[in-house]
């Protein structure tokens, strides 16, 4: 028995219908399902309510100096501080009686 392509053998176990089948129904998906969602609508997920991203503004000078606050807290042990989490800690410690009118 010799194979002159190399392929005799399997053209008797595998039908091509039977592996045609097999690709369409667990390989090829419809064109319409391989598409990016853009058509179709998102499940959205409901947005956070303990907390908002907000923007300021601050002069540079203001913003070196939180960021060099933040450093040396970090050096201090505090891994995990951010400029957000001195802001609140700072918001923590004011005294609003205390503070100047010209500010």
């Amino acid at each position: 028995m010799t194979m002159a392509s190399g392929t005799e053998g399997l053209d008797d176990v595998l039908l091509r219908s039977e592996v045609d089948d097999v690709l369409r129904e667990s390989f090829y998906q419809p064109v319409a399902d391989i598409r990016p969602t853009a058509g179709r609508a998102r499940a959205k997920k409901p947005k956070p309510d303990h907390y908002e991203v907000i923007c300021i503004s601050l002069y540079k000078e203001d913003l070196e100096r939180l960021d060099a606050k933040v450093a040396d807290l970090k050096t201090r042990g505090h891994r995990k501080m951010t400029r957000s989490g001195l802001i609140r800690f700072a918001l923590d410690q004011v005294d609003v009686a205390r503070m100047p009118r010209a500010y």
